[in-house]
C-alpha cells in the first residue's frame, strides 16, 4: 500500500469528518452567480485540451525518469500483488452498518482499499507501460462506478445518496472524481473506450454537475460550499481538479476555477487572523495541504496567472505549519488532533518554497515519492523547480522562546536555544465554539524532554456520537478529560460565550505570563471570578506554575486536573510525580491550607493512542467562598549516566 502524504493517521481518524458541533459556516450571502467576466478571463489562459498533475503515459521520458526515482521502486510489484486480489466487496449491509450501530471504520476501510486500487493500478501502468494493470484498473473503475453512492455513510445519514434520493457530494465523492479524472486523463485511449465512458458520465453525473447546480441555484447548497472548515478546501479541490482533468471545454474548466476561486474565501476565513487552526495540525495538513493542491493545480492550468497563494489571507495560514513546533518535533494536541501529528513535511517545503521562506534542514524533504492520492503523488512528483515565489508583505518572525496566537488564544512557550532544560508548554484560552471542538477553555500541556508528560488527550476515533448532540457524553471531548477546573461538580459549558478572556500577555526573556479569566466557561451564577494565571520560567530553575483564583457567593467545590498518558505516585501529602514515556515532572500542590485528595481515572474512551488517558484529580475536600490553588510544575531532571 503507497504510504500516505500527511503520514495520514490523522486523516485516517480524523480528516473523514462528517457535519459536527464546532465546524460553523459562514454566513450565506445572497446567490449570486460565477462572475461571467471572470470566467472569460480565465478561459484566455487555458490550454485547449484538459489537463491534470503530471504527464500523459504518452511521455515515456518523463515516466522513465520517475521509475529510477528509489522512491518509486516498489510502486509495480505492489500493484502487482494487489492485481492477484479482488476489490473488496461492499455489501449493502456494510454501507447500513453505520446507521444501524454508529460504527464509521469497517466500511471506511473497504471504501478505501477500494479507491487506493486507482492509485496503485494507474501509477503501476504509467511507470511500467505494459498494459498489464489496465485490466485489474478498468474493473476496479467499473465497480466503484456501480456504487449506489460515492459518499461515505457517516455523511449519508438520512440515506438519501444510498437509495438515490439525492446526489451530494462530500470528501470521497470529491476526492474520487479527482482521482478517476486525472487516470483518465494520465492513461486516455490505453484505457477501454467503455471505461473512459464510466469516468466521464460518473464524475459529471455524482460530482460536476451537482456542484454545478448549487452554484448556479438550480439545486441547495450543501453546507460546505461556505463551510469555514477543511471540508470546504477539501471538496473545491477534488471538484476542480476533476474539472481540469476532464472538461473539454475552456470555458467550462474557467468556471470551475473561478468558482473555486470565489468559495475557497470561506476556508480561508476560518483560521484567525494570526493564522491559528483551531482544527488542530492534521487537520491543517488535510484542509491546508488541500488549498495548495488546488492552488498548484489552477497555477499550472493558468500558466502562473492564478495563484490561490498570492492571496494576503493564505499568508498566515501557510505559515501555521512552521511556527507550532512546541520542543523536539511535539506538536499541540488540541481539539481533535491525533497525538504525534506533525506537519506534512512535503507541504512545509513547498510553502518555504512559495513563500521565499528559509526552512531547517531538518525538513529538507525529497518531494518525489508516493503519497497516498493520486493527485498530491502527481503534484509533487512532477514540480517544475524552482517554484515561482510569491510576493508578499513580510511578517514578523516569532521569537524561538515562544508563539503567540493573540487572536487564536494559544501561547506555545519553550526554552532557550541550547538549553540543558528541555522544557516546554501549551497554553490555550481560546472558546468552546472552535472547529472540532473540545471543551477545552484554560487547558495546558506540558512537554519535558522527547514527551508531552502532561497531555492535551487529542480526538477520540470518530463513531456517529462524536457528530451527534451526545459529542460531549465523551470524556476526551467534554472538559472532563482536560487540565482545567471542575466547579460544583459542573463541566464547562459549549458555545462561543464560553471563552477567556486575556488578563495579561507578558512575555520576556526569563518568564512569560498569560492570565485568563474562564469564568464565563462554567454556567454557575454562584461563581464570581475565576481566573487562571501560567506563569513559565526558562532557565537552570524551569517550572510552570498555575495558579487558579475563584469566589463564590455560597461554599462550592472546586476541583482542578491533570491529564497523562502515562502515570503517577505520590511524593509526599503536597507533591506527586507524573511520569510518561521515560520523562517525568514534579508537580507541587498548594491549596492555600484548605485539605485536599488526589483521586485516578482511565478514560475508557475509544481513543487512537497506545494508552487511554489518565485524569488526576485533585479536588479540595470541603466547599469553599473563596480559593487560590497554585500548581508548581517542574522538570525531574535525569542524573547523567555513570561512567
Amino acid at each position: 500500500m503507497i504510504n500516505s502524504l500527511y503520514e495520514l493517521k490523522p486523516v485516517t481518524l480524523l480528516a473523514f469528518g462528517a457535519l459536527f458541533l464546532g465546524l460553523a459556516t459562514a454566513p450565506a450571502p445572497a446567490a449570486a452567480e460565477v462572475d461571467a467576466a471572470r470566467v472569460k478571463e480565465i478561459a484566455t489562459t487555458l490550454s485547449p485540451k484538459p489537463a491534470g498533475f503530471g504527464r500523459p503515459i504518452t511521455d515515456r521520458a518523463a515516466w522513465a525518469k520517475l521509475a529510477q526515482n528509489a522512491a518509486f521502486a516498489s510502486v509495480v510489484s505492489q500493484a502487482q500483488k494487489l492485481s492477484a486480489k479482488p476489490s473488496p466487496a461492499l455489501p449493502d449491509d456494510l454501507y447500513l452498518e453505520f446507521s444501524k450501530t454508529g460504527n464509521r471504520t469497517h466500511c471506511e476501510r473497504v471504501l478505501g482499499e477500494r479507491s487506493n486500487r486507482i492509485v496503485s493500478f494507474t501509477l503501476a501502468e504509467c511507470l511500467e507501460n505494459r498494459g498489464r494493470f489496465l485490466s485489474p484498473l478498468a474493473e476496479t473503475i467499473a465497480g466503484i462506478c456501480a456504487e449506489k453512492t460515492w459518499t461515505y455513510p457517516a455523511h449519508d445519514r438520512k440515506l438519501d445518496n444510498f437509495y438515490g434520493r439525492k446526489v451530494e457530494i462530500d470528501l470521497r465523492a470529491s476526492t474520487l472524481a479527482w482521482a478517476l479524472a486525472t487516470a483518465d486523463y494520465l492513461l486516455g485511449d490505453k484505457l477501454p473506450p467503455a471505461t473512459r465512458r464510466l469516468i466521464h458520465d460518473n464524475v459529471r453525473r455524482r460530482v460536476l454537475q451537482p456542484f454545478r447546480d448549487m452554484v448556479q441555484g438550480r439545486q441547495p447548497e450543501i453546507f460546505w460550499l461556505r463551510a469555514t472548515h477543511n471540508w470546504n478546501a477539501v471538496c473545491l479541490a477534488g471538484v476542480t481538479g476533476a474539472a481540469l482533468a476532464l472538461e473539454e471545454s475552456p470555458e467550462d474548466r474557467a468556471w470551475f476555477i473561478a468558482a473555486a476561486q470565489r468559495y475557497i474565501q470561506f476556508f480561508l476565513s476560518g483560521f484567525t487572523p494570526d493564522g491559528y487552526c483551531s482544527e488542530g495540525v492534521g487537520y491543517w495538513n488535510y484542509g491546508f495541504g488541500h488549498f495548495l493542491m488546488l492552488g498548484e493545480a489552477i497555477r499550472q492550468a493558468t500558466s502562473n496567472r492564478t495563484d490561490l497563494l498570492a492571496d494576503p489571507a493564505a499568508l498566515q495560514p501557510a505559515e501555521y505549519g512552521l511556527r507550532t513546533e512546541v520542543l523536539n518535533g511535539i506538536y499541540p494536541t488540541i481539539a481533535d488532533c491525533h497525538p504525534g501529528s506533525r506537519p506534512a513535511p512535503e507541504f512545509v517545503r513547498f510553502i518555504c518554497e512559495r513563500l521565499g521562506l528559509e526552512m531547517p534542514d531538518a525538513r529538507r524533504v525529497d518531494f518525489t515519492k508516493p503519497s497516498g492520492s493520486l493527485a498530491a503523488t502527481l503534484m509533487f512528483a512532477f514540480l517544475e523547480t524552482p517554484l515561482p515565489v510569491v510576493s508578499h508583505s513580510t511578517t514578523t518572525p516569532d521569537s524561538p522562546l515562544r508563539t503567540w496566537f493573540k487572536d487564536g488564544g494559544v501561547l506555545i512557550c519553550r526554552p532557550e536555544p541550547g538549553s540543558k532544560t528541555p522544557f516546554a508548554v501549551v497554553l490555550k484560552g481560546g472558546n468552546n465554539a472552535e472547529h472540532h471542538n473540545h471543551n477545552d477553555v484554560g487547558s495546558f500541556s506540558v512537554i519535558a524532554g522527547k514527551a508531552m508528560v502532561i497531555c492535551d488527550p487529542g480526538g477520540e476515533i470518530y463513531t456517529a456520537r462524536t457528530f451527534s448532540g451526545r459529542r460531549y457524553d465523551s470524556k476526551v471531548l467534554s472538559s472532563y478529560g482536560h487540565a482545567v477546573p471542575v466547579i460544583s461538580g459542573q463541566l464547562q459549558r459549549t458555545g462561543a460565550d464560553a471563552r477567556a478572556v486575556v488578563l495579561r500577555a507578558d512575555f520576556g526573556a526569563e518568564q512569560d505570563t498569560l492570565a485568563l479569566d474562564i469564568r464565563s466557561a462554567y454556567a454557575m451564577p454562584e461563581l464570581k471570578r475565576l481566573e487562571r494565571t501560567f506563569t513559565f520560567h526558562r532557565g537552570a530553575a524551569a517550572a510552570l506554575t498555575v495558579r487558579d483564583e475563584a469566589a463564590f457567593s455560597q461554599p462550592t467545590s472546586f476541583e482542578t486536573t491533570l491529564i497523562t498518558w502515562g502515570d503517577w505516585k505520590k511524593l509526599s501529602d503536597k507533591e506527586i510525580l507524573v511520569s510518561d514515556d521515560g520523562e517525568s515532572v514534579r508537580v507541587k500542590i498548594d491549596t492555600g491550607g484548605e485539605p485536599f485528595q488526589i483521586s485516578e481515572e482511565r478514560l475508557k474512551e475509544d481513543v487512537p493512542t497506545r494508552t487511554k488517558p489518565l485524569r488526576l484529580g485533585i479536588a479540595l475536600n470541603s466547599p469553599v467562598k473563596a480559593v487560590a490553588v497554585t500548581l508548581t510544575i517542574t522538570p525531574e531532571l535525569k542524573l547523567p549516566a555513570a561512567e
